[in-house]
């Protein structure tokens, strides 16, 4: 069959995690379970943020905002998965993948480059402790959010605008429970080297870029924390930013894992079920590794909880 543009369909069919109709029922309710503690737990962490003052500083800002992507993150792929299962369709139009695509990589660039933001909050609190206040003021800590967000929107949109150029013949199924654009270059008609190449290059701008410098900064952290006379003062200094280095562990593990079991492995269902840990159980996990090992975000919880109660 001839090649035709993408909008020469109507939809294409997302295959989903599984083809069996008895495990449908399971994934409906893990999955909500899943997105409504995700909700839940980022909603409370803004709330608590904008309402305790205690807690308006440039960390707290940088987590609030990673708190809300965390939501378009999730937002972006669950509730269009519970829909398919509950109405027994697993279609998606050509018009909402490319779409979908676009804010898939909007979120997940955002949440790479607030990670990398806060790194930068941590190394600078840790290792200029004296300019901290002067280098972090309130403009500087908006900018660096309105550098993120426009940062992501670019990827975002080359990703959506190379999705939309690509062509297909017959084979339009997706297994995936979203679409996912390297599965789009596979499937697609047309020669995508040079979509590919972009795409990697774009990868290791938005995610290999920052994570360098993560990594980079923390070299200069463990340092400055060594160079610290006291147990009690190295303790405290590890503390601030432990939870920052886990959800750094957490988010770059599993994306890195999910990138290399899809390289490795040729099924793509399997890639999709690993996909899960990096798309779903990541931003779930956020909340509560800073609430459950930040003594702050805990006293204003409660705080916030007693109030309303």
């Amino acid at each position: 069959m001839e090649p035709r543009n993408l909008t020469a369909f109507s939809e294409f069919l997302l295959r989903g995690l599984s083809d069996d109709p008895e495990l449908e029922p399971i994934l409906f309710g893990l999955f909500l379970s899943l997105y409504l503690v995700t909700m839940l737990g980022n909603l409370l962490i803004i709330l608590v943020v904008t309402s305790d003052s205690h807690l308006h500083t440039p960390m707290y800002f940088f987590l609030s905002n990673l708190s809300l992507a965390d939501i378009g993150f999730s937002t972006t792929t669950i509730p269009k998965m519970l829909v398919n299962i509950q109405t027994h369709s697993k279609f998606i139009t050509y018009a909402g993948c490319p779409t979908q695509v676009s804010f898939f990589f909007l979120f997940a660039c955002l949440d790479s480059l607030l990670l990398a933001v806060m790194d930068y909050d941590r190394f600078v609190a840790i290792c200029h402790p004296l300019n901290y206040s002067v280098i972090m003021n309130p403009c500087f800590c908006c900018l660096l959010v309105l550098i993120s967000f426009f940062g992501s929107l670019l990827d975002s949109q080359i990703h959506c605008l190379m999705v939309s150029q690509l062509t297909f013949c017959t084979n339009v199924e997706i297994h995936h429970f979203f679409c996912d654009a390297p599965q789009l270059f596979h499937l697609a008609c047309s020669d995508t080297s040079i979509h590919t190449i972009l795409m990697y290059f774009i990868g290791a701008l938005f995610g290999g870029v920052p994570l360098s410098g993560i990594l980079c900064s923390y070299t200069r952290i463990v340092s400055s924390i060594l160079r610290i006379p006291s147990t009690d003062g190295k303790y405290k200094a590890f503390s601030t930013c432990s939870s920052h280095l886990l959800v750094v562990c957490l988010f770059y593990g599993t994306a890195i894992g999910v990138y290399f079991s899809s390289s490795i492995s040729s099924s793509l269902r399997k890639g999709a079920v690993v996909s899960v840990a990096y798309t779903v159980v990541t931003p779930m996990l956020n909340p509560f590794i800073y609430t459950l090992r930040n003594k702050d975000i805990k006293r204003a919880l409660q705080g916030t909880i007693c109030r309303r109660v």
